[in-house]
């Protein structure tokens, strides 16, 4: 008698566990998308927002001694365009190593995973802040490796975060897209530099509290994101980070765990299902599942067969072009600006603070790209599924409208940047922000659908 009361007892304790672990699972979920939100729009593309920090550079006189007097004029007035080509070389070679390392710290973080890469990013991020907390007019030159490691820093915490999408299914594109939008919006961080710097607070300070919010980064990295990497699709019971009550639980990408590696498959499978129950049964039937899963498994593609084929090779040709437009944009605002305005400067300071302000908008117009795509790939599926297409071919298709809509976007982003009047630079930056969005969240949202 005793012991038929004792397992309904033990049924109902094990369904409690189930569901109190479940629900903390889901909260931790969020906390780690609502907190990857936050780093990606306050750090990861800082730099992007440099039209606003080359006017607080310029009232602290950085590389003024470049300035020359005007040639063959009565007034008092300077020539200082090397000035703003030795500024504009700065944001050019940041935004040329923010491209440029993609490909080696994305080689680092398939190697060594979440944790080393993203150690990487806070020692790059935290190295830039500081050398740029201590710069002067004297010492202006060390805003080159400053601008270098603030860009290489922030892509790698963006590259971390975009595997967060792998942990919400259905509305994976739309995170991706989403985060990337916060990367966009991140360039307004200047803005309020801009705007504290011009209520009196010293230059120093502001980038010495972005060094402190480095804690911050580590404490998110150890707590709130893997060892390795999130799996997509997710196994049963996935947990990630470190945990007071037990272990860290981090899970390897699926083609780890094909390593020929005893050890490692018996924590996999310890670790896809952290109820003793579900383990036991593993451990039963582990020669089975294994020998099923030996003979489902579809071929790896390897890493240079795709590097090599012609959808790669064109994708990349165009993003390049799409990205070179937005840099040449970014780098040359101020002096196209000057220019238009006369240079007054009070006018040069409205426009650069109305640019900034929308690429603030940025994470609010990147998940419209995210919802085109998921809402556009269902129906891809459906239409494919009946017409005997392939799942992968018919996510691929999903991507044209989008591509299409952001070469359209940056064609008139481009037209309305041509044309030398002030007051229609207000449409140029509504329309670069829409098109920078769409570029980088469609961007990252085909590469994981490809």
């Amino acid at each position: 008698m005793d012991s038929e009361n004792k397992l309904p007892q033990d049924q109902e304790g094990s369904a409690l566990d189930a569901m109190e672990h479940q629900g903390s699972g889901m909260a931790k979920r969020l906390a780690t998308f609502i907190s990857g939100l936050v780093e990606c729009m306050c750090f990861a593309g800082v730099i992007f927002g440099w039209a606003s920090l080359v006017f607080v550079l310029k009232d602290l006189h950085y590389f003024e001694d470049m300035c020359m007097s005007a040639a063959n004029q009565t007034t008092n007035q300077t020539d200082c365009s090397a000035q703003d080509e030795q500024l504009s070389l700065i944001f050019t070679i940041g935004s040329f190593m923010n491209n440029f390392m993609t490909f080696p710290t994305g080689y680092i973080f398939d190697r060594f995973g979440t944790t080393v890469a993203r150690l990487l990013a806070i020692s790059a991020y935290t190295s830039g802040t500081l050398l740029v907390a201590f710069s002067t007019a004297a010492t202006a030159v060390i805003l080159f490796p400053a601008l270098s490691l603030l860009s290489v820093g922030g892509i790698l915490l963006i590259l971390t975060n975009m595997q967060v999408g792998n942990l919400f299914g259905k509305h994976r594109s739309t995170v991706i897209t989403l985060y990337n939008g916060a990367f966009d919006s991140s360039s307004a961080v200047f803005l309020v530099i801009k705007l504290l710097y011009e209520q009196g607070l010293a230059l120093r300070t502001m980038f010495l509290f972005m060094s402190a919010c480095s804690a911050w980064h580590l404490v998110r990295t150890f707590f709130l994101m893997p060892r390795h990497h999130i799996p997509y699709p997710l196994p049963p019971g996935y947990t990630y980070g470190m945990s007071c009550r037990r272990r860290s639980q981090s899970y390897r990408t699926y083609e780890e765990k094909r390593r020929p590696s005893s050890l490692d498959e018996g924590q996999d499978s310890g670790n896809l299902h952290p109820n003793s129950a579900l383990s036991e049964e593993n451990a039963t039937t582990k020669g089975h599942t294994e020998t099923t899963l030996n003979l489902k498994e579809p071929a790896v593609v390897s890493f240079w067969s795709c590097v090599f084929s012609q959808l790669f090779f064109w994708h990349l040709m165009w993003l390049s072009v799409m990205q070179l437009r937005h840099y040449l944009f970014i780098g040359t605002l101020n002096p196209m600006l000057i220019q238009l305005s006369d240079k007054d400067a009070s006018l040069v300071s409205h426009y650069t603070n109305a640019f900034a302000f929308t690429q603030l908008c940025g994470v609010l117009c990147a998940p419209w790209n995210g919802l085109i795509l998921d809402r556009h790939k269902r129906g891809q599926k459906k239409q494919g599924s009946s017409q005997g297409v392939p799942d992968s071919l018919a996510d691929l298709r999903s991507c044209v409208l989008s591509l299409l809509i952001t070469v359209l976007q940056c064609i008139a982003f481009s037209i309305c940047a041509s044309i030398p009047v002030l007051p229609v630079q207000y449409a140029t930056f509504i329309l670069q922000v829409l098109s920078r969005s769409f570029l980088y969240g469609g961007n990252a949202a085909f590469l994981a659908i490809a």
